[in-house]
C-alpha cells in the first residue's frame, strides 16, 4: 500500500492497481501524493512539503 508523503495517510487504488492521487518528482525520486492533499495545497506548497 501506498502512503501519500505529505499527510502519511494511506492512498486508495483503483481496480487496475493505479492509485487514486499522482507521483511528483522530486530531486530525481517520485513521491506519492493524495487526490485529498492535492485539491488542499497548491503546487508550490505540496513541492516546498516535499523537499
Amino acid at each position: 500500500m501506498v502512503k501519500c508523503e505529505i499527510c502519511k495517510e494511506g492512498i486508495e487504488t483503483t481496480f487496475l492497481n493505479k492509485i487514486k492521487g499522482t507521483y511528483i518528482k522530486v530531486n530525481k525520486k517520485q513521491k506519492a501524493v493524495c487526490n485529498i492533499c492535492q485539491s488542499n495545497h497548491t503546487k508550490e506548497e505540496i513541492l516546498n512539503k516535499l523537499k
